[in-house]
């Protein structure tokens, strides 16, 4: 089977909408923050209200597209997670399953108040039990001995440490919010299985479409700025 991988320019909500029910297998994406960041063509920076409708929106489509044994994970600020896992559970009534913090080693500095060295993924289920996780995919080494230890690995948790993309690594491209590609590796190889299609709705610096290529999964992502588009397609050739 040919492997699919789609950079599609466009509105997230309304490009979702022309794609059929059920037809994704994971969804993966890192939206706005409402943080005021550049993202070039387009504004993060709505009001309190407008943000949690855009919201509620994104996150109807992206339920309607997943498959019944998806799930979603999605990056997202402090001032903002509490109220997607409302939606998420409370409006869409899915099931929550963890919340995972990225540690990375560097980032911020601040003089007043404490430096931010962390980011948070909400991870969902669609169904409460019948939902894809490979675990044998993402085991770790075992920190310490024990006598019932897996000798394939441990369980990596729910705390991930990955360096950021530095602006020097030679992979880094012009995004202000470029997750390294590990961090994605581990949650498409956990959550879905070869052949199957993973989505992007929020696709930024074509991250997503880069590890399914990797991966052997089909791809799906979506950027309302052809410039990210441009880099995505550059990327995975």
């Amino acid at each position: 089977m040919d492997q699919k991988l789609e950079a599609v320019c466009g509105d997230a909500i309304e490009v979702m909408r022309s794609l059929p029910s059920e037809s994704v297998d994971l969804i993966v994406t890192d939206p706005p923050y409402n943080l005021s960041k550049d993202y070039g063509n387009n504004s993060d920076d709505l009001a309190f209200s407008d943000y949690i409708d855009f919201s509620k929106q994104w996150l109807k489509e992206a339920d309607r597209v997943l498959g019944r044994r998806g799930t979603i994970y999605i990056f997202m600020g402090v001032r903002y997670i509490s109220y997607l896992y409302s939606i998420l559970e409370q409006e869409l009534d899915y099931t929550f399953n963890s919340w995972i913090t990225w540690f990375y080693t560097q980032g911020i500095g601040k003089t007043r108040g404490f430096s931010p060295r962390h980011d948070d993924i909400l991870m969902f289920t669609k169904s409460r039990s019948d939902f894809v996780f490979n675990l044998d995919a993402v085991r770790v080494p075992q920190k310490f001995y024990r006598s019932v230890n897996n000798m394939r690995g441990a369980n990596p948790g729910n705390v991930w440490e990955f360096s950021h993309v530095h602006y020097c690594n030679r992979n880094r491209k012009q995004h202000p919010t470029q997750k390294p590609e590990a961090l994605y590796e581990r949650m498409i190889l956990a959550s879905s299985n070869a052949g199957q299609t993973v989505l992007d709705p929020f696709l930024g610096s074509g991250t997503l479409l880069r590890v399914c290529q990797q991966t052997g999964r089909n791809g799906i992502g979506i950027d309302i700025n052809p410039e990210y588009i441009k880099m995505t397609q550059e990327r995975l050739q």
